[in-house]
């Protein structure tokens, strides 16, 4: 069956190229299991090109629509997104990605329940007790994917609405993913898409981390039968279970933590309020999604930034997991499966002659600077 659809899909792109010739130059061609999308340099000498490429394509039974690549040259090369006639039918209600998100709610709900010492299995009707955590981290991945989507879809770049992931993980979430139906047309679009969703889930994670650092408490070491160094403050997390988690500290967390506590002394031990640890959980999954490996975030800006040099800064980041995981923490061994899973190298755009302004760099720095912030060599111990 998958096999017929690609020889199917394979003709297809073959009688459009064949209606295209000798009106443009045909340079790139990029295709989902449903549409088309053709980079072209009109030849100049036609000049209602564009009616004749609709013309010839509609016999074909499709329809397509044109999106100049740089509006400053109008005669420059043309994105043609071309589908079948019929298929822009409209939205229907997207039920996997409202049942996946109220999955999530319940996922984080549970887990947050479980963080105020309740369990929610035996209390069914106190689950909401879990909102204290759930809600300030579903609001953080709600604005990091929305950040996405909303700048796909004004460099109209075709998306889905973000797919919520439910699990049963420290978080209660797998986060979130938003599927691109498109491919992005430049590296000024690349970089747009990849440096909204981090840059807007760090600015909600720094918000949600300083209001729960406020709600913080300062405990006793002995009651959590505990030995710390009296150098520093150690920030945990109490589980359902009563055993006791430290998490790993970020530049950012660091500064934050004396901004909110500098009345907790040195040697002190801080359990942090389920809001405060929502607020952690973002920014280490926004230092995750900048990992400039592949099609993460990062990757995305890294690739927009450097263009085919992305390949090396990520295949220097994957070594340096090795030995994170090794001597530090071993989940970093994780991240290199993955990262062998979804390819180190990033794909070309459709055009990656358009260069970035000196607006959109400041922005892709930006973001590497909020990687930098946000890293925490050992997330839990």
């Amino acid at each position: 069956m998958w096999k017929r659809k690609k020889v199917e899909m394979q003709n297809e792109v073959r009688a459009v190229r064949d209606a295209l010739y000798g009106i443009v130059e045909v340079q790139t061609v990029y295709h989902t299991r449903k549409d088309i999308f053709i980079k072209a340099s009109p030849y100049l000498t036609i000049d209602d090109w564009r009616e004749v490429i609709s013309s010839r394509l509609s016999a074909l039974g499709h329809v397509v629509e044109f999106d100049q690549l740089d509006p400053s040259l109008p005669a420059g090369p043309v994105v043609l997104h071309i589908r079948k006639m019929g298929q822009a039918a409209e939205e229907r209600v997207p039920w996997t990605n409202i049942i996946l998100f109220l999955l999530t709610v319940i996922t984080t709900l549970f887990v947050g329940t479980l963080m105020n010492q309740v369990n929610p299995v035996r209390h069914p009707h106190l689950i909401y007790k879990g909102a204290s955590f759930a809600v300030p981290l579903l609001l953080i991945l709600i604005f990091h994917e929305f950040g996405h989507y909303l700048v796909s879809k004004k460099a109209g770049i075709k998306v889905s609405l973000p797919y919520f992931i439910p699990g049963p993980t420290l978080f209660g979430t797998f986060g979130a993913v938003i599927r691109s139906k498109s491919p992005f047309k430049s590296r000024r679009d690349l970089l747009g898409v990849g440096a909204a969703g981090p840059i807007a889930g760090f600015i909600v994670s720094v918000i949600v981390l300083i209001g729960g650092l406020a709600h913080s408490q300062t405990v006793d070491a002995s009651s959590l039968d505990m030995q710390i160094s009296g150098h520093s403050v150690t920030f945990v997390v109490r589980e359902f279970s009563g055993s006791v988690l430290i998490v790993g500290q970020s530049l950012v967390f660091k500064f934050l933590a004396w901004f909110s506590l500098a009345h907790v002394a040195q040697g002190h031990i801080v359990q942090l309020s389920p809001a405060a640890f929502a607020g952690w959980a973002g920014i280490l999954v926004t230092m995750l999604n900048l990992l400039p490996i592949g099609q993460l975030d990062g990757g995305h800006i890294m690739y927009a930034l450097l263009g085919r040099n992305q390949r090396k800064v990520a295949l220097v980041a994957t070594f340096a997991l090795i030995p994170l995981g090794y001597f530090l923490w071993f989940g970093w061994f994780v991240w290199v499966v993955l990262v062998l899973l979804i390819k180190v190298g990033h794909p070309p755009t459709l055009d990656d002659q358009v260069s970035l302004d000196a607006k959109r760099k400041v922005i892709g720095w930006l973001a590497m600077l909020i990687f930098i912030l946000s890293f925490t060599p050992v997330p839990i111990k």
